[in-house]
């Protein structure tokens, strides 16, 4: 891999690419391969491949000590995830949450004929606005999903407030926030529940899963029940379920990352240093920050991009990165609000969702994990800031390229 030095070298004007595999935003962190294949073939040898194994007690008890929550019940995904903790609590009629999350914290309440109620952002952390979500509040709501976007906690008490004062469900949905603290208390601890995301592309990942953390004791055995087709016991069906359960294999997989949590986040944090440095003098590409007095995992290096202050879109920029082979990512466009089913129920909700449209416009998150290694990141950097030192040149590219696409009809 060479550093490129002239706009001539990018790939959108015949240079070769960067990188000639792939770079991921989300490439799977692995861990200690031998120990993870140890678990395995003791898992074989015992032939418990599901329904509570041992590796899945064992998980369930690290993360519940690491997060210092009292209970933690494993998922087969996070999605499932939230929609048995949304039908634990009983979340009905409309929940408000924001429509710059994943598509499957919106799903998992319309899947369950909930209505989900769009809520703006705060445009400097990204997060629900909790001024704007009182305003959202009808006779209707039954409750508030907040979501942790980047590892960045929302703003929890003015939300654990405005539920109280209107009497209703408050969750988190912690996909992003595994390993993180506000106000020195661990992401977990917030609300009625909180879901984790332990998908793949996660910093720690168990294949697929998630788990549902709450300090409610009530609310853990329902969970527990409707995780695993309400059975309490052989032959003995006491409530309504589905099959969430998270098998022995991926959570073998979770044990083995816990022992290298450390590591992660280590080479995370050293990532978004390294691309901080890098990219503090392009004008308009500006890094997230996170607060250094808090935990956080750093598993997304999240940059907004000022089109007017660099010359270039977010969208064209991206196009530039994954000519070179550097699959930088758009998160979350277009916003939920523009995906079906609900563009259709909403078809207005931009007017009222005007920091979501524009941060939706400007996020470019970039490759990192322990598969990419600092050089790649300084290459990585070299191309933003060639591109958008050279940003008339790259439009025009760009513009010819659009006048020649066929006409659609």
């Amino acid at each position: 891999m060479t550093l490129k030095e002239s706009i001539s070298q990018l790939a959108i004007f015949g240079g070769p690419r960067l990188s000639s595999t792939p770079l991921h935003v989300g490439r799977p962190n692995i861990g200690r391969k031998e120990q993870f294949m140890r678990r395995v073939e003791d898992m074989l040898d015992r032939r418990w491949l599901t329904n509570a194994g041992p590796f899945v007690q064992e998980f369930e008890k690290k993360v519940a000590e690491l997060l210092g929550v009292k209970h933690c019940i494993a998922m087969c995904n996070a999605t499932v995830g939230l929609e048995i903790a949304i039908r634990a609590l009983g979340m009905k009629g409309e929940v408000i949450i924001p429509s710059f999350t994943f598509v499957a914290t919106a799903h998992a309440l319309q899947w369950q004929e909930i209505m989900p109620v769009f809520c703006d952002i705060d445009p400097k952390t990204h997060n629900l606005d909790p001024a704007q979500v009182e305003k959202l509040i009808t006779p209707r709501t039954s409750g508030i999903i907040g979501v942790h976007v980047w590892g960045r906690p929302c703003a929890v008490d003015p939300l654990i407030d405005i539920a109280k004062r209107h009497n209703l469900k408050l969750m988190f949905d912690a996909a992003h926030a595994f390993a993180c603290s506000h106000k020195g208390a661990m992401v977990g601890n917030f609300g009625h529940a909180e879901v984790l995301s332990f998908h793949a592309t996660k910093f720690l990942n168990t294949f697929e899963g998630g788990a549902v953390v709450t300090n409610d004791d009530d609310l853990n055995k329902k969970i527990r029940l409707m995780k695993n087709f309400g059975f309490a016991g052989y032959d003995n069906v006491v409530y309504l379920g589905v099959n969430g359960k998270m098998s022995e294999v991926s959570a073998a997989m979770g044990l083995t990352g816990l022992e290298s949590l450390n590591d992660f986040v280590a080479v995370n944090q050293r990532n978004y240093g390294h691309y901080r440095d890098e990219l503090k003098s392009v004008p308009g590409v500006q890094l997230i920050s996170y607060d250094p007095n808090e935990k956080n995992n750093f598993q997304y290096v999240v940059a907004e991009v000022d089109g007017q202050k660099s010359g270039l879109t977010r969208d064209r920029l991206i196009q530039t990165l994954h000519a070179e082979n550097v699959l930088a990512r758009k998160y979350f466009f277009p916003g939920c609000h523009r995906m079906e089913p609900y563009r259709s129920h909403f078809p207005h909700a931009s007017q009222l969702l005007q920091n979501t449209e524009k941060i939706a416009s400007q996020v470019l998150v970039l490759p990192t994990g322990t598969a990419v290694s600092v050089e790649e990141i300084t290459a990585i950097c070299r191309i933003i800031r060639l591109a958008v030192a050279n940003a008339p040149k790259v439009n025009e590219h760009f513009d010819k390229l659009d006048r020649e696409k066929p006409p659609t009809h």
